[in-house]
Parts: structure tokens; C-alpha cells; sequence
């Protein structure tokens, strides 16, 4: 199969196919997905086929307007309005239960909730329009991997196994959606996982605690939102995290053993420690912000340099920190390198 790459112009063919069954990845502000008719159940069930994606983690559906998410669900959360109104379009996720045969189940892993969203991109927002049909779009790239900032990382991953990539350039964002649960609308809003919309922004606007989901999915449970259970965002090569008070000691450990290192960090970071590493990817700015927007952007270029670890600095777990940390520690395997640095 040739994987075209679409742009503006070429809107009306990717909505087609979309319509028609085909897989099309689409950009959003966080991170570009992978797009399929809602509506047919082997479209969809093509998506988890191409991304080895386990078929008990749910997708998002994609809409272009708040009114087509009306078409599925019955009854809202009476907090729904208000967070629509102050959120969407963004990146933020939202769970209803929808009404029994809306959707084919296997969207929801057979769940009576679904996940909607409506991403804040221009170009996406027309193509769903367009096709005239809501879209499931999980990350646009093989499962467990980094999540694809750009067209050329779905490319990487998935070329000749999609109908097109619609080009969007660089994610805004570079994290995923926050999801909340808005399911049972007798219960308080509940984040299933962090992203950009921040507990403290949803509590601003609503003037009430917002629940956090302190648990893992069981293993024996179907997730009710994509992110919980299974470990994702990983590279082929080590990733360690290094509190900023670890950097000179694990530095030094690491050069003692000769272990060839990439390093991901602020360029001011990189400016300090590139004399000591064989590849580096600076991303723009010092703030988290700029660490979320570069993280699998950085995670993928490093991954295919000749090293043996990739360090990546942690940020407080505050505010989108919540959301960079969550991302850095499914991507790390932090115990079990540490532990072959020290006893080696």
C-alpha cells in the first residue's frame, strides 16, 4: 500500500476515505493520530491491527463540534456544559456512557463509556467535518513506542500500512489529551490521565475538587481510558531519569563505565554535558513546557544514534509536570538500569 501525504488541498480525498473504511493519520495540538470511521467496526478494528495495539484499550473518538457527540451519548454529566465551553476545542478528553449500539463496541474494548475529544487543529477539525463521520485517532505510530509531534515519525512507523498521513507540521503540544471521566453524572469529575488541562485549571473554572485516579488499571481489567494499563512512549535504547540534584554523580558513573550516552534536555543542559555524550537533542526553551513538546521527538531522534542510554531530566510533578512525568516514567526502565550501573 502507498501512504500518500496529504495537505489542505487534498482535504475532500482523505475525508473520502476516512468515510470509506481507509486508515488516514490526522494532527492535533498534542500529538498526531490515526484515523478511522468511528462508525465501522473493521475500520477500527484495522487500527489496533496496524498499531499492535492490545484490543482491550479503548480509543477516542474525534469530533468537530460538541452537538456531535450528542448523536451518541443520552445523558451528560450536569458539569459537561461548562466544561466544554471552557476547554474545547483542546486537549482535554472527556467519558460519557453512551447509548447501548451508538458506536460499534469494539471502540469502547466493550465498554459502556466512550472517550470524545475535539482537538484544537484547523485542518482536522475540517477534515472530520468533511467526512461527515466522528474518527478514532490513537497515537499515529507502532504501540509502545514514543508518540509521533510530527508527519515523518508516522511515516517512520507506519508507511505502506495506511491510506495517507494529512501534514499539520509540528505538534503544539506534544503530549496527550487529558482525560476525564464524566460517565456517571451523580459522581465528581475524575482525571484518568493527565495532560495539558491541568487539575488546577479544570478546579479554577468549576470551583470544585477534581478527582485523581490514584490507581493502575488491574491487569485483569479493560482500561477505561487509553494511557492506563499498558506501558508505552518507550525507545529501543535505556532511558533514565535524572533528578536535577543526580545529574554530576550519574554523569560520572556513566563516563566512568565508558557507556555511550545520549542526552535529551534544555540547551543549557546540553551546552554543560555534551562534551561527555556521544548524541543530544536540545528542545526549545528551559520550562516544561518546551520538555513535553520535545520529549518523544527527542526519545525517537536519540533512538537512532549509537548509544547505549538516553538521560532525560525530571521536572516537579506540578501543573503540566503531572503530565511530562507520567509520559517520562512509561518511557523509562529506571530501576532495573540503575541497577546494572551500580553492580557492574
Amino acid at each position: 500500500m502507498e501512504t500518500k501525504i496529504f495537505n489542505k488541498i487534498d482535504l475532500t480525498e482523505a475525508a473520502r476515505l476516512l468515510r470509506e473504511g481507509e486508515i488516514v493519520a490526522f494532527p492535533t495540538e498534542t500529538v498526531y493520530g490515526l484515523g478511522a470511521n468511528a462508525q465501522i467496526a473493521d475500520a477500527v478494528q484495522s487500527v489496533f491491527t496496524v498499531k499492535g495495539r492490545p484490543s482491550d484499550n479503548p480509543l477516542i473518538v474525534h469530533v468537530e463540534s460538541f452537538e456531535q457527540v450528542k448523536d451518541y451519548v443520552e445523558v451528560f454529566h450536569p458539569l459537561t456544559q461548562e466544561i466544554v465551553d471552557a476547554f474545547w476545542p483542546g486537549p482535554l478528553t472527556l467519558i460519557f456512557t453512551i447509548k447501548p449500539g451508538a458506536l460499534p463496541s469494539v471502540v469502547s474494548a466493550g465498554l459502556p463509556t466512550v472517550s470524545f475529544r475535539m482537538p484544537n487543529h484547523p485542518l482536522t477539525l475540517e477534515l472530520i467535518k468533511e467526512a461527515g463521520v466522528p474518527i478514532v485517532g490513537p497515537s499515529a505510530n507502532t504501540s509502545g513506542r514514543p508518540s509521533p509531534t510530527n508527519s515523518q515519525h508516522v511515516y517512520h512507523d507506519l508507511q505502506g500500512k495506511i491510506a495517507g498521513i494529512l501534514e499539520g507540521g509540528a505538534t503544539a503540544i506534544g503530549v496527550e489529551s487529558t482525560v476525564l471521566d464524566l460517565s456517571d453524572p451523580t459522581k465528581p469529575p475524575m482525571i484518568l490521565r493527565p495532560g495539558a488541562v491541568t487539575k488546577e485549571a479544570l478546579e479554577t473554572i468549576l470551583g470544585i475538587e477534581i478527582l485523581v485516579d490514584p490507581h493502575l488499571a488491574h491487569e485483569e481489567q479493560a482500561p477505561k481510558s487509553p494511557g492506563m494499563k499498558y506501558k508505552h512512549y518507550a525507545p529501543k535504547t535505556p532511558a533514565l531519569m535524572v533528578n536535577p540534584d543526580e545529574w554530576e554523580a550519574v554523569m560520572a558513573l556513566v563516563i566512568a563505565k565508558e557507556i555511550r550516552l545520549g542526552l535529551l534536555g534544555s540547551p543549557q543542559m546540553i551546552e554543560r554535558y555534551q562534551a561527555s555524550a556521544q548524541a543530544t537533542f536540545a528542545y526549545e526553551g528551559e520550562g516544561v513546557e518546551a520538555a513535553a513538546k520535545g520529549l518523544f521527538a527527542g526519545l525517537r531522534a536519540l533512538d537512532e544514534a549509537a548509544i547505549d542510554v538516553i538521560l532525560v531530566p525530571t521536572f516537579p510533578e506540578e501543573g503540566l509536570g503531572v503530565a511530562y512525568m507520567n509520559r517520562l516514567k512509561k518511557a523509562t526502565n529506571q530501576l532495573n538500569f540503575l541497577e546494572q550501573l551500580t553492580s557492574e
